[in-house]
């Protein structure tokens, strides 16, 4: 299965200055503004998945880098979101750093292999140093999609 993290990742699911300053508002901006766009059906459902996922551990990654991910029928179809914060958000990284990048993966029950596939795949993207700074230094969200086909394998 050939997934690419920009199949799933639209520019309308890109918020390029969060306003949140913490992570559970954080998780809630990006699912507002996933459900204003209509890429998630059910907003409480989500976070509420969100919110469950994030308790067994978190998922901050470190390097600046938190991936929030739940499996949640509140969605029909595998969905990234992207966010960036300036002055990072504490999602409790194993390297007790902020988290100034955000991806956010939702994905329906049913879609197992697709959402681990989005996991690893971005995981292993965001482990390259040069990418994490041109994410944290794009323009707009062209921009951000432009580094993210370059860059994804």
């Amino acid at each position: 299965m050939q997934l690419k993290i920009s199949d799933y990742l639209k520019p309308e699911a890109i918020i390029m200055e969060m306003k949140a300053k913490e992570k559970i508002a954080a998780i809630n901006e990006l699912v507002a503004h996933m459900v204003k766009n209509k890429l998630v059906d059910d907003g409480k459902e989500f976070i509420n998945a969100l919110a469950k996922r994030e308790n067994l551990e978190s998922t901050g990654i470190g390097d600046g880098i938190a991936i929030p991910h739940a499996r949640t029928n509140a969605v029909r179809a595998l969905v990234l979101a992207f966010a960036r914060s300036p002055d990072g958000i504490d999602f409790s990284s194993i390297d007790g750093k902020p988290s100034h990048i955000i991806f956010l993966i939702a994905s329906p029950e049913n879609m197992k292999s697709e959402y681990i596939l989005a996991l690893a795949k971005l995981s292993r993207l965001l482990r390259k140093r040069a990418v994490r700074e041109l994410l944290r230094n794009a323009k707009d969200p062209d921009e951000i999609m432009e580094i993210i086909k370059k860059n994804e394998e």
